[in-house]
């Protein structure tokens, strides 16, 4: 067993295709401006034709294990957190650990929506101090099939992306996961959903193509359970790490909307400067925006040994989290 783990690199990696939001609020027939004056965002990348979830998820897994400079034998556990698997049977992440030559990595995928990469990362850290092997995990995702053009509340947020964190054992106690609280609340299950395709309702030659798309059922719920659940789990996971917030280094959010994380940040009482926003031009790819995040900021202002991250996330489910991460 090892003490803790440390992060070794980080990757990411977006679709080549840049929508501006003039093409989305034409479309719409709103107002130039709409868009970015109520979520922040300017921009966005959505996967052209020959984009496959395992092949965006690999690409910044391989950008990350190249960064991490570790053997890929090295691997012990690949977690792909994803509401958009190539196929809803079998899972992507084996395929995903056979592209980048993991050899025997256990791989599985996690469905934990926006929350994702909180509760994989969660996992990851676990299994690397139980086991002392290194870990990879990816949160990718392609929303932008998953999008209803015609519903305003869903087509004007959501991205394609990918991002991904290595971590290795290590014997410092101040480094890894330092705190952590997680929530979930199912009497919001219906808030954010996508209503067929599953068991309940599987498809079949008459289903109505919108019951395949996102929908959000009531945007200013939605907004205010993510900044309630991001700010308690914020908390909670501050308190467990005996960190105050001002000591933050970096708080980096899951980029649902920036109306949302600026909130959450006033909660804490958490300098705007030490946020880390990449809303603006990247939109929200769901579970993939915290490690795409990292990793833009990482290639900006590299992480000095020593710094502390918080990391919170809430979305559909409802389930969210946050973790206080030693560098």
């Amino acid at each position: 067993m090892s003490k803790s783990s440390r992060i070794l690199g980080f990757g990411h990696h977006a679709p080549s295709r840049k929508v501006e939001n003039p093409e989305i609020e034409d479309r719409l027939g709103l107002e130039p401006g709409w868009i970015e004056r109520r979520t922040g965002i300017r921009s966005r990348f959505w996967a052209t034709d020959e984009d496959t979830l395992s092949g965006l998820a690999a690409q910044a897994g391989d950008m990350a294990l190249g960064s991490a400079g570790i053997d890929r034998g090295d691997i012990g556990l690949l977690l792909l957190a994803t509401s958009t698997p190539d196929h809803l049977l079998p899972p992507s992440a084996p395929l995903v650990a056979h592209r980048l030559g993991l050899g025997r990595a256990g791989a599985v995928d996690l469905t934990g929506a926006c929350a994702g990469f909180i509760y994989a990362l969660m996992f990851a850290d676990g299994f690397t101090r139980l086991h002392g092997k290194a870990s990879l995990v990816i949160a990718a995702n392609i929303l932008s099939r998953r999008i209803n053009p015609a519903e305003r509340a869903s087509a004007v947020l959501f991205a394609d992306a990918a991002g991904a964190m290595v971590s290795g054992p290590c014997e410092e106690p101040d480094r890894g996961i330092l705190g952590a609280s997680v929530d979930s609340d199912g009497s919001r299950y219906r808030l954010i959903q996508i209503p067929a395709g599953g068991s309940n309702t599987p498809f079949h030659g008459d289903l109505d193509l919108a019951q395949t798309r996102m929908t959000i059922t009531d945007g200013r719920e939605v907004f205010a359970k993510a900044v309630e659940m991001m700010t308690a789990c914020s908390r909670d996971a501050l308190r467990a790490a005996r960190i105050r917030p001002q000591d933050i280094d970096r708080f980096v959010p899951h980029q649902a909307n920036a109306r949302i994380f600026d909130a959450v940040g006033r909660n804490l009482g958490i300098a705007d400067q030490a946020i880390v926003k990449t809303i603006t031009e990247y939109g929200n790819s769901s579970a993939a925006t915290i490690p795409l995040s990292l990793s833009l900021a990482h290639r900006t202002q590299p992480f000095r040994p020593g710094e502390k991250i918080l990391l919170a996330a809430a979305g559909a489910g409802l389930s969210g989290g946050a973790l206080v991460v030693g560098v």
